[in-house]
Protein backbone atom coordinates (compact mmCIF):
# COMPACT_ATOMS: atom_id res chain seq x y z
CA UNK A 1 0.00 0.00 0.00
CA UNK A 2 1.40 3.38 -0.95
CA UNK A 3 2.17 5.67 1.73
CA UNK A 4 2.35 9.75 1.03
CA UNK A 5 4.23 12.44 2.38
CA UNK A 6 3.54 15.96 3.63
CA UNK A 7 5.17 18.38 0.50
CA UNK A 8 7.33 21.11 2.76
CA UNK A 9 9.88 23.99 1.78
CA UNK A 10 9.81 21.94 -2.04
CA UNK A 11 10.04 18.41 -0.48
CA UNK A 12 7.93 15.54 0.26
CA UNK A 13 8.63 14.97 4.17
CA UNK A 14 7.87 12.41 6.39
CA UNK A 15 5.37 13.60 9.30
CA UNK A 16 7.31 13.97 12.94
CA UNK A 17 4.98 11.64 14.65
CA UNK A 18 4.49 8.07 12.81
CA UNK A 19 1.04 8.25 12.63
CA UNK A 20 -1.26 7.79 9.95
CA UNK A 21 -4.54 7.62 8.17
CA UNK A 22 -6.67 5.89 5.64
CA UNK A 23 -8.05 7.06 2.21
CA UNK A 24 -10.93 4.75 1.69
CA UNK A 25 -12.80 4.47 -1.71
CA UNK A 26 -16.63 5.46 -1.03
CA UNK A 27 -17.78 3.04 -3.91
CA UNK A 28 -15.49 0.08 -2.33
CA UNK A 29 -14.70 0.48 1.26
CA UNK A 30 -12.29 -2.94 0.71
CA UNK A 31 -10.21 -0.96 -1.12
CA UNK A 32 -7.76 1.48 0.52
CA UNK A 33 -6.12 3.95 -2.00
CA UNK A 34 -3.26 5.18 0.67
CA UNK A 35 -1.65 6.15 4.30
CA UNK A 36 -1.48 9.78 4.79
CA UNK A 37 0.31 11.29 7.58
CA UNK A 38 -1.41 12.88 10.83
CA UNK A 39 0.52 15.73 10.84
CA UNK A 40 1.13 17.68 14.19
CA UNK A 41 2.04 21.03 15.43
CA UNK A 42 5.73 20.57 14.43
CA UNK A 43 4.94 19.28 10.70
CA UNK A 44 2.41 22.57 10.68
CA UNK A 45 5.39 24.21 12.64
CA UNK A 46 7.69 23.30 9.67
CA UNK A 47 5.91 24.01 6.53
CA UNK A 48 4.12 27.50 7.82
CA UNK A 49 8.48 28.69 8.79
CA UNK A 50 9.13 27.08 5.32
CA UNK A 51 6.18 29.59 3.85
CA UNK A 52 7.31 32.19 6.06
CA UNK A 53 10.49 32.38 4.83
CA UNK A 54 9.57 31.77 1.31
CA UNK A 55 7.10 35.51 1.43
CA UNK A 56 10.31 37.03 1.74
CA UNK A 57 11.16 36.83 -1.96
CA UNK A 58 8.20 35.74 -3.34
CA UNK A 59 5.73 38.85 -2.72
CA UNK A 60 8.74 40.76 -4.71
CA UNK A 61 7.68 38.97 -7.65
CA UNK A 62 6.30 40.94 -9.93
CA UNK A 63 2.46 39.77 -10.29
CA UNK A 64 2.53 39.37 -13.76
CA UNK A 65 5.29 36.72 -13.35
CA UNK A 66 3.90 34.99 -10.74
CA UNK A 67 0.80 35.40 -12.85
CA UNK A 68 2.44 33.66 -15.93
CA UNK A 69 3.43 30.56 -13.70
CA UNK A 70 -0.02 29.80 -12.53
CA UNK A 71 -0.62 30.32 -16.05
CA UNK A 72 1.52 27.20 -16.61
CA UNK A 73 0.16 25.32 -14.05
CA UNK A 74 -3.01 25.73 -15.81
CA UNK A 75 -1.68 24.04 -18.39
CA UNK A 76 -0.45 21.22 -16.59
CA UNK A 77 -3.82 20.58 -15.18
CA UNK A 78 -5.05 20.27 -18.38
CA UNK A 79 -2.28 17.52 -19.50
CA UNK A 80 -3.28 15.79 -16.09
CA UNK A 81 -7.15 15.95 -16.27
CA UNK A 82 -8.17 12.44 -17.21
CA UNK A 83 -5.59 10.83 -14.39
CA UNK A 84 -6.27 13.41 -12.31
CA UNK A 85 -10.53 13.15 -12.46
CA UNK A 86 -9.88 9.20 -11.82
CA UNK A 87 -7.53 9.91 -8.43
CA UNK A 88 -10.90 12.12 -7.65
CA UNK A 89 -13.45 9.50 -8.14
CA UNK A 90 -11.59 7.22 -6.45
CA UNK A 91 -11.17 8.95 -3.23
CA UNK A 92 -14.33 11.43 -2.99
CA UNK A 93 -17.24 9.47 -5.21
CA UNK A 94 -18.86 11.52 -7.78
CA UNK A 95 -18.53 10.69 -11.22
CA UNK A 96 -15.89 10.91 -13.68
CA UNK A 97 -17.63 13.52 -16.02
CA UNK A 98 -17.99 15.66 -12.81
CA UNK A 99 -14.59 15.19 -11.36
CA UNK A 100 -13.37 16.27 -14.94
CA UNK A 101 -15.74 19.82 -14.14
CA UNK A 102 -14.18 20.11 -11.49
CA UNK A 103 -10.90 19.95 -12.58
CA UNK A 104 -11.89 22.40 -15.60
CA UNK A 105 -12.51 24.79 -12.88
CA UNK A 106 -9.08 24.65 -11.78
CA UNK A 107 -7.90 25.66 -15.37
CA UNK A 108 -10.21 28.55 -15.83
CA UNK A 109 -9.38 30.13 -12.21
CA UNK A 110 -5.55 29.54 -13.22
CA UNK A 111 -6.29 31.44 -16.18
CA UNK A 112 -8.36 33.80 -15.31
CA UNK A 113 -6.33 35.16 -12.12
CA UNK A 114 -2.77 34.94 -14.13
CA UNK A 115 -4.66 37.41 -16.04
CA UNK A 116 -5.72 39.21 -12.97
CA UNK A 117 -1.88 39.72 -11.92
CA UNK A 118 -1.94 42.44 -14.66
CA UNK A 119 -4.76 43.77 -13.51
CA UNK A 120 -4.67 44.03 -9.44
CA UNK A 121 -5.57 47.73 -9.69
CA UNK A 122 -5.48 50.10 -7.14
CA UNK A 123 -6.70 53.94 -6.92
CA UNK A 124 -4.86 57.39 -7.94
CA UNK A 125 -7.46 60.33 -7.19
CA UNK A 126 -6.93 64.27 -6.54
CA UNK A 127 -5.79 65.72 -3.07
CA UNK A 128 -7.82 67.80 -1.34
CA UNK A 129 -4.00 69.86 -0.59
CA UNK A 130 -1.61 71.83 -3.65
CA UNK A 131 0.96 69.56 -5.03
CA UNK A 132 0.29 66.51 -3.24
CA UNK A 133 -0.80 63.01 -4.81
CA UNK A 134 -2.94 60.44 -3.34
CA UNK A 135 -2.69 56.74 -4.84
CA UNK A 136 -3.30 53.32 -2.65
CA UNK A 137 -2.82 49.70 -4.06
CA UNK A 138 -2.83 46.11 -3.09
CA UNK A 139 -0.40 44.48 -0.89
CA UNK A 140 -0.27 40.64 -0.10
CA UNK A 141 -0.87 38.98 3.45
CA UNK A 142 1.62 36.54 4.21
CA UNK A 143 1.05 33.38 4.98
CA UNK A 144 -2.02 31.55 3.88
CA UNK A 145 -3.82 28.45 5.44
CA UNK A 146 -5.78 26.77 3.73
CA UNK A 147 -8.87 24.17 4.45
CA UNK A 148 -11.01 22.82 2.36
CA UNK A 149 -13.58 20.38 2.18
CA UNK A 150 -13.27 17.00 0.37
CA UNK A 151 -16.38 17.39 -1.88
CA UNK A 152 -14.29 19.68 -4.61
CA UNK A 153 -10.95 18.21 -3.96
CA UNK A 154 -9.59 20.72 -6.74
CA UNK A 155 -11.75 23.39 -7.96
CA UNK A 156 -12.47 24.44 -4.28
CA UNK A 157 -8.64 24.56 -3.09
CA UNK A 158 -7.85 26.43 -6.26
CA UNK A 159 -10.41 29.50 -5.74
CA UNK A 160 -8.28 30.17 -2.85
CA UNK A 161 -4.95 28.91 -3.43
CA UNK A 162 -4.53 30.36 -6.77
CA UNK A 163 -5.37 33.89 -6.34
CA UNK A 164 -3.49 33.75 -3.01
CA UNK A 165 -0.32 32.93 -4.84
CA UNK A 166 -0.66 35.87 -7.93
CA UNK A 167 -1.76 37.69 -5.23
CA UNK A 168 2.16 37.17 -3.40
CA UNK A 169 1.18 35.42 -0.51
CA UNK A 170 2.52 31.95 0.36
CA UNK A 171 -0.02 29.16 1.18
CA UNK A 172 0.22 26.04 3.54
CA UNK A 173 -2.93 24.06 2.83
CA UNK A 174 -4.31 21.33 4.94
CA UNK A 175 -6.88 19.52 2.71
CA UNK A 176 -9.83 16.78 4.05
CA UNK A 177 -8.98 13.87 5.30
CA UNK A 178 -11.68 12.20 3.32
CA UNK A 179 -9.57 13.64 -0.40
CA UNK A 180 -5.78 13.81 -0.05
CA UNK A 181 -4.09 12.05 -2.97
CA UNK A 182 -5.98 15.35 -5.03
CA UNK A 183 -3.67 17.75 -2.91
CA UNK A 184 -0.90 15.64 -3.59
CA UNK A 185 -1.06 15.80 -7.35
CA UNK A 186 -1.90 19.77 -6.38
CA UNK A 187 1.48 20.00 -5.29
CA UNK A 188 3.33 18.02 -7.70
CA UNK A 189 1.35 20.50 -10.78
CA UNK A 190 2.74 23.82 -8.77
CA UNK A 191 6.09 22.69 -8.75
CA UNK A 192 6.54 21.80 -12.33
CA UNK A 193 4.72 25.19 -13.01
CA UNK A 194 7.60 26.43 -11.10
CA UNK A 195 6.57 27.96 -8.04
CA UNK A 196 9.88 28.60 -5.47
CA UNK A 197 10.09 25.74 -2.81
CA UNK A 198 8.13 27.04 0.28
CA UNK A 199 5.71 29.13 -1.52
CA UNK A 200 3.12 26.72 -1.59
CA UNK A 201 2.82 23.68 1.00
CA UNK A 202 0.80 21.05 1.77
CA UNK A 203 0.13 19.12 5.54
CA UNK A 204 -2.31 16.47 5.47
CA UNK A 205 -4.32 15.19 9.00
CA UNK A 206 -7.21 15.68 10.55
CA UNK A 207 -9.14 18.44 13.01
CA UNK A 208 -6.14 18.89 15.09
CA UNK A 209 -3.73 19.73 12.20
CA UNK A 210 -6.08 22.30 10.99
CA UNK A 211 -6.77 23.46 14.65
CA UNK A 212 -2.80 24.07 14.92
CA UNK A 213 -3.03 25.90 11.33
CA UNK A 214 -5.10 28.65 13.00
CA UNK A 215 -3.38 28.52 16.01
CA UNK A 216 0.01 29.36 14.51
CA UNK A 217 1.63 32.98 15.07
CA UNK A 218 2.64 33.13 11.75
CA UNK A 219 -0.26 32.75 9.92
CA UNK A 220 -1.94 35.89 8.76
CA UNK A 221 -5.06 34.68 6.59
CA UNK A 222 -7.34 31.59 7.06
CA UNK A 223 -9.32 30.79 4.33
CA UNK A 224 -11.68 27.64 5.08
CA UNK A 225 -14.35 25.85 2.92
CA UNK A 226 -16.48 23.27 5.35
CA UNK A 227 -19.33 23.21 7.59
CA UNK A 228 -20.64 26.01 9.35
CA UNK A 229 -20.50 24.62 13.07
CA UNK A 230 -16.57 24.76 12.29
CA UNK A 231 -16.18 27.99 10.43
CA UNK A 232 -18.05 29.52 13.18
CA UNK A 233 -15.45 27.85 15.86
CA UNK A 234 -12.70 29.32 13.40
CA UNK A 235 -14.08 32.31 12.84
CA UNK A 236 -14.16 33.11 16.87
CA UNK A 237 -10.70 31.69 17.50
CA UNK A 238 -9.55 34.08 14.52
CA UNK A 239 -11.08 36.94 16.14
CA UNK A 240 -9.92 36.40 19.55
CA UNK A 241 -6.40 36.40 17.44
CA UNK A 242 -7.01 39.28 15.49
CA UNK A 243 -6.82 37.15 11.85
CA UNK A 244 -8.53 37.78 8.72
CA UNK A 245 -10.65 34.87 8.03
CA UNK A 246 -12.57 34.16 5.06
CA UNK A 247 -15.52 31.34 5.48
CA UNK A 248 -17.48 29.26 2.86
CA UNK A 249 -19.84 26.98 4.77
CA UNK A 250 -23.34 25.39 4.18
CA UNK A 251 -26.36 25.60 2.29
CA UNK A 252 -30.24 24.72 2.22
CA UNK A 253 -30.88 26.27 -1.45
CA UNK A 254 -34.39 26.46 -2.86
CA UNK A 255 -35.67 26.10 -6.18
CA UNK A 256 -38.72 27.55 -7.02
CA UNK A 257 -41.21 26.29 -9.87
CA UNK A 258 -44.02 28.06 -10.77
CA UNK A 259 -46.70 27.26 -13.05
CA UNK A 260 -45.91 29.31 -15.72
CA UNK A 261 -41.89 27.56 -15.96
CA UNK A 262 -40.71 25.18 -18.51
CA UNK A 263 -41.57 22.07 -16.84
CA UNK A 264 -39.21 20.08 -18.70
CA UNK A 265 -36.73 22.82 -18.03
CA UNK A 266 -37.43 23.11 -14.43
CA UNK A 267 -37.27 18.73 -13.80
CA UNK A 268 -33.85 18.25 -15.63
CA UNK A 269 -32.90 21.14 -13.38
CA UNK A 270 -33.90 19.79 -9.87
CA UNK A 271 -32.48 16.20 -10.60
CA UNK A 272 -29.59 17.93 -11.40
CA UNK A 273 -29.22 20.03 -8.97
CA UNK A 274 -30.56 17.81 -5.98
CA UNK A 275 -29.05 14.46 -7.09
CA UNK A 276 -25.72 15.70 -9.09
CA UNK A 277 -22.29 15.02 -6.32
CA UNK A 278 -25.03 12.51 -4.58
CA UNK A 279 -26.52 15.88 -3.18
CA UNK A 280 -23.15 16.74 -1.72
CA UNK A 281 -22.40 20.33 -2.70
CA UNK A 282 -22.86 23.02 -0.67
CA UNK A 283 -25.12 24.96 -3.45
CA UNK A 284 -27.30 21.52 -4.02
CA UNK A 285 -30.91 22.02 -4.56
CA UNK A 286 -32.00 20.71 -1.20
CA UNK A 287 -35.80 22.71 -1.01
CA UNK A 288 -38.14 22.34 -4.11
CA UNK A 289 -40.73 25.30 -3.97
CA UNK A 290 -43.61 23.84 -6.44
CA UNK A 291 -46.77 25.97 -7.01
CA UNK A 292 -49.81 24.31 -6.40
CA UNK A 293 -51.18 23.62 -9.56
CA UNK A 294 -48.22 21.79 -10.63
CA UNK A 295 -47.09 20.33 -7.91
CA UNK A 296 -48.66 16.39 -7.89
CA UNK A 297 -47.96 16.23 -11.82
CA UNK A 298 -44.31 17.74 -11.38
CA UNK A 299 -43.79 15.20 -8.27
CA UNK A 300 -45.15 11.91 -9.95
CA UNK A 301 -42.75 12.52 -12.85
CA UNK A 302 -39.29 13.52 -10.48
CA UNK A 303 -40.08 10.00 -8.77
CA UNK A 304 -40.21 8.34 -11.74
CA UNK A 305 -36.87 10.02 -12.89
CA UNK A 306 -35.29 9.92 -9.27
CA UNK A 307 -35.43 5.94 -9.17
CA UNK A 308 -33.80 5.77 -12.96
CA UNK A 309 -30.93 7.22 -11.78
CA UNK A 310 -28.53 5.10 -12.22
CA UNK A 311 -25.97 3.88 -9.08
CA UNK A 312 -22.22 2.80 -9.24
CA UNK A 313 -19.17 3.79 -9.13
CA UNK A 314 -17.81 6.77 -10.36
CA UNK A 315 -15.60 5.09 -12.72
CA UNK A 316 -18.31 3.63 -14.98
CA UNK A 317 -19.29 6.00 -17.78
CA UNK A 318 -22.76 4.68 -17.24
CA UNK A 319 -22.87 6.20 -13.33
CA UNK A 320 -25.28 9.23 -12.53
CA UNK A 321 -24.98 9.11 -8.65
CA UNK A 322 -21.91 7.72 -7.12
CA UNK A 323 -21.12 6.80 -3.64
CA UNK A 324 -22.10 8.80 -0.33
CA UNK A 325 -18.27 10.01 0.89
CA UNK A 326 -18.31 7.49 4.06
CA UNK A 327 -20.21 5.85 6.76
CA UNK A 328 -20.59 8.62 9.04
CA UNK A 329 -22.17 10.89 6.43
CA UNK A 330 -24.47 7.99 5.15
CA UNK A 331 -25.68 7.52 8.83
CA UNK A 332 -26.11 11.68 9.18
CA UNK A 333 -28.39 10.98 5.94
CA UNK A 334 -30.43 8.16 7.69
CA UNK A 335 -30.58 9.87 10.60
CA UNK A 336 -32.60 12.85 9.07
CA UNK A 337 -34.45 10.85 7.16
CA UNK A 338 -35.88 9.25 9.95
CA UNK A 339 -36.21 12.87 11.26
CA UNK A 340 -38.23 13.49 8.46
CA UNK A 341 -41.09 11.05 8.62
CA UNK A 342 -41.16 11.32 12.15
CA UNK A 343 -41.92 15.44 11.86
CA UNK A 344 -44.78 13.88 9.40
CA UNK A 345 -43.04 14.57 5.99
CA UNK A 346 -44.33 11.98 3.64
CA UNK A 347 -41.51 9.74 1.96
CA UNK A 348 -42.34 9.80 -1.92
CA UNK A 349 -39.05 7.12 -3.03
CA UNK A 350 -35.66 6.22 -1.46
CA UNK A 351 -35.00 6.66 2.50
CA UNK A 352 -32.79 3.80 2.63
CA UNK A 353 -29.38 2.72 1.42
CA UNK A 354 -29.01 0.73 -2.23
CA UNK A 355 -30.53 -2.69 -1.92
CA UNK A 356 -28.32 -3.63 -4.72
CA UNK A 357 -25.75 -6.41 -4.06
CA UNK A 358 -23.18 -5.38 -6.34
CA UNK A 359 -23.08 -1.79 -4.45
CA UNK A 360 -22.94 -3.63 -0.91
CA UNK A 361 -19.43 -2.67 0.14
CA UNK A 362 -19.83 1.15 -0.86
CA UNK A 363 -21.31 3.98 0.51
CA UNK A 364 -24.40 4.19 -1.74
CA UNK A 365 -28.07 5.47 -0.67
CA UNK A 366 -31.15 5.82 -3.09
CA UNK A 367 -32.34 9.22 -4.30
CA UNK A 368 -34.95 10.55 -1.68
CA UNK A 369 -37.73 12.89 -1.71
CA UNK A 370 -39.66 14.08 0.97
CA UNK A 371 -43.16 15.74 0.11
CA UNK A 372 -45.45 17.73 2.67
CA UNK A 373 -42.45 19.50 4.02
CA UNK A 374 -43.15 22.60 5.93
CA UNK A 375 -40.56 25.92 7.10
CA UNK A 376 -40.94 24.34 10.64
CA UNK A 377 -39.26 21.31 9.76
CA UNK A 378 -36.11 20.35 10.45
CA UNK A 379 -35.37 18.80 6.87
CA UNK A 380 -36.50 22.25 5.64
CA UNK A 381 -33.86 24.30 7.51
CA UNK A 382 -30.91 21.99 8.22
CA UNK A 383 -28.06 20.89 5.25
CA UNK A 384 -28.03 17.24 5.13
CA UNK A 385 -25.31 17.13 2.73
CA UNK A 386 -26.58 13.56 0.93
CA UNK A 387 -29.51 13.04 -2.07
CA UNK A 388 -32.24 14.23 0.21
CA UNK A 389 -34.54 16.73 -1.69
CA UNK A 390 -37.48 18.28 0.27
CA UNK A 391 -40.91 19.65 -1.45
CA UNK A 392 -42.99 22.21 -0.34
CA UNK A 393 -46.15 23.23 -2.08
CA UNK A 394 -47.30 26.67 -2.04
CA UNK A 395 -50.18 28.79 -3.69
CA UNK A 396 -48.60 32.22 -4.86
CA UNK A 397 -45.31 33.73 -6.14
CA UNK A 398 -45.02 35.89 -2.83
CA UNK A 399 -45.37 32.57 -0.81
CA UNK A 400 -42.26 30.93 -2.66
CA UNK A 401 -40.17 33.89 -2.24
CA UNK A 402 -41.13 33.56 1.86
CA UNK A 403 -40.60 29.91 1.92
CA UNK A 404 -37.05 30.33 -0.09
CA UNK A 405 -36.15 32.74 2.20
CA UNK A 406 -36.91 30.92 5.52
CA UNK A 407 -33.61 29.80 6.10
CA UNK A 408 -30.71 30.25 8.46
CA UNK A 409 -28.68 29.70 4.84
CA UNK A 410 -28.08 32.05 2.07
CA UNK A 411 -25.99 30.74 -0.65
CA UNK A 412 -27.92 29.85 -3.68
CA UNK A 413 -31.38 30.02 -4.94
CA UNK A 414 -33.30 29.40 -8.31
CA UNK A 415 -36.39 30.10 -9.78
CA UNK A 416 -38.12 28.78 -13.04
CA UNK A 417 -40.81 31.15 -14.27
CA UNK A 418 -41.50 32.54 -18.24
CA UNK A 419 -42.62 35.91 -16.25
CA UNK A 420 -39.59 38.70 -16.42
CA UNK A 421 -41.52 40.33 -14.20
CA UNK A 422 -41.41 37.78 -11.15
CA UNK A 423 -37.72 37.32 -12.68
CA UNK A 424 -36.37 40.59 -11.81
CA UNK A 425 -38.31 40.65 -8.69
CA UNK A 426 -36.80 37.47 -7.38
CA UNK A 427 -33.74 38.87 -8.10
CA UNK A 428 -33.67 41.37 -6.01
CA UNK A 429 -36.16 39.47 -3.20
CA UNK A 430 -34.45 36.41 -2.60
CA UNK A 431 -32.03 36.21 0.17
CA UNK A 432 -28.59 34.31 -1.37
CA UNK A 433 -24.98 35.36 -2.75
CA UNK A 434 -26.53 33.37 -5.95
CA UNK A 435 -29.74 33.20 -7.83
CA UNK A 436 -29.99 31.50 -10.99
CA UNK A 437 -33.31 32.16 -13.58
CA UNK A 438 -34.69 29.15 -14.99
CA UNK A 439 -30.83 27.18 -14.25
CA UNK A 440 -30.53 25.05 -10.78
CA UNK A 441 -28.79 26.29 -7.87
CA UNK A 442 -26.00 25.00 -9.09
CA UNK A 443 -23.48 25.79 -11.80
CA UNK A 444 -20.51 28.85 -10.63
CA UNK A 445 -18.09 29.93 -13.31
CA UNK A 446 -14.13 31.26 -11.98
CA UNK A 447 -14.82 34.14 -13.14
CA UNK A 448 -18.40 35.63 -11.23
CA UNK A 449 -17.70 36.31 -7.35
CA UNK A 450 -19.07 32.92 -5.04
CA UNK A 451 -20.08 33.00 -1.48
CA UNK A 452 -23.71 33.22 0.58
CA UNK A 453 -25.06 35.46 3.33
CA UNK A 454 -26.51 34.61 6.69
CA UNK A 455 -25.03 31.55 7.70
CA UNK A 456 -23.39 30.36 4.77
CA UNK A 457 -20.25 32.78 5.25
CA UNK A 458 -19.03 35.79 6.35
CA UNK A 459 -19.44 38.49 3.73
CA UNK A 460 -16.48 37.34 1.44
CA UNK A 461 -16.75 36.49 -2.03
CA UNK A 462 -14.62 33.82 -3.77
CA UNK A 463 -14.05 33.73 -7.88
CA UNK A 464 -13.88 36.48 -9.90
CA UNK A 465 -11.89 39.67 -9.12
CA UNK A 466 -13.86 40.04 -5.45
CA UNK A 467 -11.43 36.85 -4.25
CA UNK A 468 -8.84 39.41 -4.36
CA UNK A 469 -9.89 41.20 -1.64
CA UNK A 470 -9.44 38.58 0.62
CA UNK A 471 -6.24 38.12 -0.72
CA UNK A 472 -4.78 41.66 -0.30
CA UNK A 473 -4.88 44.59 1.76
CA UNK A 474 -4.84 47.98 0.95
CA UNK A 475 -2.39 50.17 1.04
CA UNK A 476 -2.18 54.53 1.32
CA UNK A 477 0.13 56.65 0.42
CA UNK A 478 0.33 60.64 -0.02
CA UNK A 479 3.34 61.85 -1.87
CA UNK A 480 3.92 65.21 -1.19
CA UNK A 481 6.24 67.64 -3.81
CA UNK A 482 5.25 70.94 -2.62
CA UNK A 483 8.22 71.56 -0.41
CA UNK A 484 6.69 72.80 2.85
CA UNK A 485 4.62 71.17 5.37
CA UNK A 486 1.05 70.78 4.78
CA UNK A 487 -1.50 69.74 7.39
CA UNK A 488 -4.19 68.52 5.43
CA UNK A 489 -7.76 69.58 7.22
CA UNK A 490 -5.94 71.98 9.81
CA UNK A 491 -4.64 73.94 6.54
CA UNK A 492 -7.69 73.43 4.19
CA UNK A 493 -10.88 74.55 7.01
CA UNK A 494 -11.84 77.46 4.85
Amino acid sequence: MKSFNNYIGGKWTDASANSRFENINPADNTEILGLFPLSNQKDVDDAVTAAHNAYKHWKLMPAPKRGNILRKAGDIFERRKEELARIMTREMGKPVFETRGDIQEAIDTCYYAATEGRRLFGYTVPSEMDNKMNLSFRMPIGVCGIITAWNFPIAVPSWKIIPALVAGNTVVFKPSEDSPESAVVFAEILEEAGIPAGVFNVVFGKGETGAALVEHPLVSLIGFTGSTETGKKIAGRCGELNKKCSLEMGGKNPQIVMDDANLDLAMEGVLWGAFGTTGQRCTATSRLILHETIHDEFVATLKQKAEALQLGSGLSESTQMGPVVNKKQLAKIAEYVEIGMNEGATLVTGGSPSHDPQLQNGNFYLPTIFTNVTPQMRIFNEEIFGPVLSVSKVNSFEQAIEYANHCTYGLSSSIFTSDVHKSFIAMRELESGITYINAPTIGAEAHMPFGGIKGTGNGHREGGWTVFDIFTEWKTVYVDYSGQLQRAQIDNQD
